[in-house]
């Protein structure tokens, strides 16, 4: 009795698109620890929800009555309520002091807006409704301009505002 004869094929991988997978594999492999890296030892944070609100009484409803700077402990620990409307943001002027940590609760009455700080990690949407939440500190004095980076109609190129941190 013969026995059929099995062959075993291997499938072929060209080598330049084996090295292609390989590079693949690295850059997943550097981006996960990348990403690890930046949430964990950076303390870099993803901007949360941190409530939700009726945007059309916002208006009447403390703290959002009155959008500004609160103090919560003497120089080191503050909140800012702002609030953003077509074509400006309440209030457009906040002053607060370097090293002091600052966290950030922002909303829209209207339509979707942005706020983003520059030369700091404050960057969200502001979506009607919601109530946009991300802490920072600002280490050194000076000015942070911020604006809005969605787009929210035809005023939007002049919504924009000012932190100044003073030593």
């Amino acid at each position: 009795m013969s026995t059929p004869e099995t062959t075993h094929e291997s499938m072929h991988v060209d080598p330049a698109e084996r090295a292609w997978i390989r590079t693949s594999i690295v850059v997943l492999v550097v981006f996960a620890i990348s990403v690890t890296i930046a949430g964990f030892m950076l303390g870099i944070q993803v901007p949360t929800t941190e409530q939700r609100v009726n945007p059309q009484t916002i208006q009447d409803a403390p703290p959002w009555s009155e959008p500004g700077v609160r103090e919560i402990v003497a120089g080191e620990q503050y909140e800012v309520y702002v609030v953003a409307k077509r074509f400006f943001f309440e209030p457009n002027a906040i002053e607060l002091p370097a090293g002091a940590e600052v966290t950030f609760y922002v909303t829209s009455t209207d339509v979707q807006h942005g706020f983003s700080i520059r030369d700091t990690n404050v960057n969200f949407m502001v979506i009607p409704g919601e109530v946009s939440k991300l802490t920072t500190t600002f280490d050194e004095p000076g000015d942070y301009p911020y604006i809005c980076t969605e787009y929210c109609g035809l005023g939007h190129a002049v919504m924009f505002g000012s932190v100044t941190v003073t030593p």
